[in-house]
C-alpha cells in the first residue's frame, strides 16, 4: 500500500475461499445476472454472499510509519482477528507543487442537524445555508433549517417509483444549479417505472410548504434501472457541467457498452446535452466500465474522484479520467491489466460498500453502508498518501451521504431506515462534522 513520504511497505492481500483455494486481487469475473444480489449490493444483510476473508501481511514498523491506527480503536491493516484491510495502488508521483495530506487526521461530531428522517439520500446546500434532503422512498424533498434543525417539506417529485424498503431505486441524488441565484433550479436523479432520469425543477420558497417545486423538466432519460445498481449521485463540477454516476442495473455487460448510459459516469451541460470536451462529442458518457457509482467529488486541483460498489471482493475509490475503462464486469479491484484503470484504493466489501464521498482537509471522505464507518483517504496528488483511516465504526450504523459545506465542515447522513439497517430512536439523522 502506498504511504506517501513514509514509504511504508505494501499490503499483500490474498483472498481465501472455503477449501483454501486462493484467488488473487483483481480477479477476472463474469457478468452478474440481472437482479442478482451478489456483492450485497448496497451492503445490507449478507444474502446469497459467498464468505470471503482477506489476510493482509504488513510489517509492524510500516504500520507505525504510516500511522494506520484508526480513531475508533481499530487498525487499518492486519489485527489479531485478521480483519480485512484496504490497499492502495501505485500511481505516478504528483507534481512538486502539491503537498501530501498528513497520514492521520481527525473527525468529530460537532452536532446533529436533523433527526427522524426517512431514507435520506441526496443532500445539497442552498446559498442561504439551508439544506435540501431527498427522501428515497417517499419521493419528497425536505428543507432543513441550519439554525434550528426544523424540517419543512418542499414538495414531492412526480413519477418517482422503486422507492421500496430493501431496494435501491427512488428519489436519489440532488444538485443545486450553479446559477441558482438567478434560475432557482434544483436537479434530481430518480427512478421511474421505465428508467432512471435526471430532471430539474424550479424551487420557490415563497409558495406554500409542500408545493414549492415546479413541474419537472427532464433533461436526461433512458438510464437503465433495476431493483439494484441504480447509481444516482449527481453533482456540478468546477467546470459547471453536471456529472452523474450510474449503475448497470444488475446487467454487467451494459457497463462496457458505450451506447448505454448504464455503468457510466456522465458529463453534460445543465440542459442535459453532451458537454464540450467529452470523449465522444455526441455522447454524455465520460467514463465507462463501472458497476454502481454513488460517490463523486473533486479535489483542490479539480480532479474527479468516484466511489464504486464492488461485487464480492473489492469496493473502489477511482481517479476518473475521460474516456477510460474502469473494468467492470471484466475485472474487479486492482487487476494490473492493460486497457483497464486500477482503483487508487480498494476495500473488502464488508468494510465499505461505499456511497457518497466528499473532499475536505486534503482528503477524500467516504461514507460506507455495510462497513458502517466513515473512511478518510489522505491524498498525495493522484495517489493515497497513507493508509485509509476509519471513523465512527458501528457507532451510527449505515452511512449514506457526506457533503462538504461552504465553511469546510461536513454533513454525514445515516441510512438505517432503508430496509437494510437497524434503526435506532431518532434515525435517520444528519450529523455535522469537523474534520482535519
Amino acid at each position: 500500500m502506498g504511504t506517501g513520504k513514509s514509504r511504508a511497505a505494501r499490503v499483500r492481500c490474498v483472498l481465501e475461499f472455503p477449501g483454501g483455494r486462493p484467488l488473487a486481487p483483481g480477479r477476472h469475473r463474469g457478468a452478474e445476472p440481472r437482479g442478482a444480489v451478489a456483492g450485497d449490493n448496497e451492503g445490507g444483510p449478507a444474502v446469497h454472499r459467498r464468505t470471503t476473508t482477506v489476510t493482509a501481511v504488513l510489517a509492524a514498523a510500516a504500520l507505525l510509519a504510516a500511522g494506520c491506527s484508526s480513531p475508533d480503536g481499530g487498525v487499518v491493516g492486519p489485527s489479531p482477528t485478521k480483519k480485512p484491510s484496504a490497499s492502495a495502488a501505485t500511481t505516478p508521483a504528483p507534481s512538486a507543487s502539491e503537498s501530501a495530506a498528513p497520514a492521520t487526521g481527525t473527525a468529530e461530531v460537532a452536532g446533529t442537524l436533523a433527526t427522524g428522517l426517512t431514507t435520506p439520500w441526496g443532500v445539497a446546500e442552498l446559498p442561504d445555508g439551508a439544506v435540501l434532503v431527498a427522501s428515497r422512498d417517499t419521493g419528497k424533498i425536505l428543507r432543513v433549517d441550519p439554525a434550528t434543525g426544523k424540517t419543512t417539506e418542499v414538495g414531492s417529485v412526480p413519477g418517482v417509483a422503486g422507492g421500496t424498503p430493501g431496494g435501491e431505486g427512488g428519489l436519489l441524488g440532488l444538485a443545486i444549479s450553479p446559477a441558482f441565484g438567478s434560475d432557482r433550479l434544483v436537479y434530481a436523479y430518480f427512478t421511474t417505472a421505465d428508467d432512471n432520469r435526471i430532471a430539474r425543477m424550479l424551487y420557490d420558497p415563497a409558495r406554500t410548504a409542500g408545493q414549492q417545486l415546479g413541474a419537472p423538466d427532464t433533461i436526461l432519460r433512458g438510464i437503465p434501472s433495476g431493483t439494484n445498481h441504480n447509481g444516482g449521485r449527481i453533482a456540478f463540477g468546477p467546470d459547471k457541467m453536471l456529472y452523474a454516476g450510474t449503475g448497470e442495473s444488475g446487467n454487467g455487460p451494459l457497463a462496457q457498452d458505450k451506447k448505454s448510459l448504464g455503468g457510466k459516469i456522465l458529463r453534460m451541460t445543465p440542459d442535459g446535452l453532451p458537454a464540450e470536451g467529452n470523449p465522444d462529442p455526441g455522447s454524455v458518457v465520460y467514463s465507462y466500465g463501472h458497476r454502481n457509482v454513488q460517490g463523486l467529488a473533486w479535489d483542490a486541483k479539480g480532479r474527479l474522484w468516484a466511489a464504486e460498489f464492488g461485487q464480492n471482493t473489492w469496493d473502489e475509490l477511482n481517479l476518473i479520467e475521460p474516456g477510460r475503462n474502469y473494468g467492470w464486469p471484466v475485472v474487479e479491484g486492482q487487476a494490473h491489466q492493460a486497457g483497464y484503470v486500477d482503483p487508487v484504493v480498494q476495500w473488502p466489501t464488508a468494510d465499505a460498500s461505499p456511497s457518497g464521498i466528499a473532499y475536505a482537509a486534503g482528503s477524500i471522505w467516504m461514507a460506507s453502508l455495510r462497513g458502517e464507518r466513515l473512511w478518510r483517504i489522505p491524498l498525495d496528488g493522484t495517489k493515497a498518501a497513507a493508509a485509509p483511516q476509519a471513523f465512527f465504526t458501528g457507532t451510527y450504523g449505515r452511512l449514506r451521504t457526506v457533503v462538504t459545506l461552504e465553511d469546510g465542515t461536513l454533513l454525514l447522513t445515516t441510512s438505517n431506515t432503508d430496509g437494510r439497517g437497524r434503526p435506532k430512536p431518532g434515525d435517520d439523522r444528519i450529523l455535522r462534522l469537523t474534520v482535519g
